[in-house]
C-alpha cells in the first residue's frame, strides 16, 4: 500500500521539502501504528480491523462514492451491514482463512448457489493497464506534464529523478507506472486547484 518507501521518499523529495517533512510518518508507518495499536489476539482479525480503519474508508469507499455519484447512483455495500460486520468479527479466523484459501467460509455458504469456477477463480480487480499506457498514448502526456517548467519550479521533487523514472519506465528497464500516476495526479491537481487553470486534456487512444 506504500509506491514510495523512505528511501524513495528521500531520494525523489528536493532537500527544501524533505526537511519540511522531516518526522512526518509515511503511510507506512500509519498503519503499523494501526496494527500496533488493535488488540485482536488473532494476525488475521488485526489486519482486517486495519483495513476497516484504513484502506476501506479512505481508498475502497470513497473511490465507489465518487463513481457511483458521478452517476447519480445511490449505492451500498451489502457486506458491510452493520449485522454482518458484527457477526464476521465474531468468526474464527481459520473460518476466514484456511491454509491459503481466502473467504472460505464464504465460498462454502455459497457452494450450492454460485459455480465453481466463480467461487474459485482468482480475485479480479478494477486496475487499469497503466504499464501500457506509459509506454504508449501517455508517454508524451507524462513527460510533457511532469517535466514542464511549472511542475519543476514547484521544489517539491529532484529533477533528475523524475526524468529518471520516466526514462526507466519508458525504455521497459523498470515498472514505474503508479509512481509515475501518482505524481501525474498530483501536479494535476495543483494545476486545478492551486493555478486555477483547465488541465490539458488527455490524448486519446486509451
Amino acid at each position: 500500500m506504500t509506491l514510495f518507501d523512505d528511501a524513495s521518499k528521500a531520494a525523489i523529495y528536493s532537500p527544501d521539502f524533505l526537511h519540511i517533512l522531516k518526522g512526518y510518518p509515511s503511510a507506512s508507518k500509519y498503519l503499523i501504528s494501526l496494527l500496533d495499536s488493535n488488540s485482536a489476539l488473532h494476525w488475521v482479525d488485526r489486519i482486517s480491523s486495519t483495513d476497516y480503519a484504513s484502506y476501506l474508508p479512505n481508498d475502497l469507499l470513497v473511490k465507489v462514492d465518487i463513481a457511483s455519484m458521478a452517476h447519480s447512483l445511490e449505492l451500498r455495500s451489502p457486506f458491510l451491514d452493520h449485522k454482518f460486520v458484527e457477526f464476521s468479527a465474531r468468526l474464527s479466523p481459520e473460518l476466514k482463512l484456511k491454509g491459503t484459501t481466502t473467504k472460505y467460509i464464504l465460498k462454502r455458504a455459497l457452494r450450492k448457489i454460485l459455480p465453481q469456477d466463480v467461487l474459485n477463480r482468482k480475485k479480479m480487480g478494477f486496475g487499469v493497464p497503466l504499464n501500457h499506457w506509459f509506454r504508449g498514448p501517455l508517454q508524451d502526456f507524462a513527460r510533457e506534464t511532469l517535466l514542464s517548467e511549472k511542475s519543476l519550479n514547484r521544489n517539491y521533487f529532484q529533477p533528475e529523478h523524475v526524468r529518471r523514472l520516466l526514462t526507466e519506465h519508458f525504455k521497459g528497464k523498470r515498472d514505474h507506472a503508479y509512481k509515475i500516476w501518482n505524481l501525474l495526479v498530483l501536479e494535476i491537481w495543483h494545476q486545478v486547484y492551486v493555478d486555477g487553470q483547465t488541465p490539458a486534456t488527455q490524448p486519446s487512444g486509451i
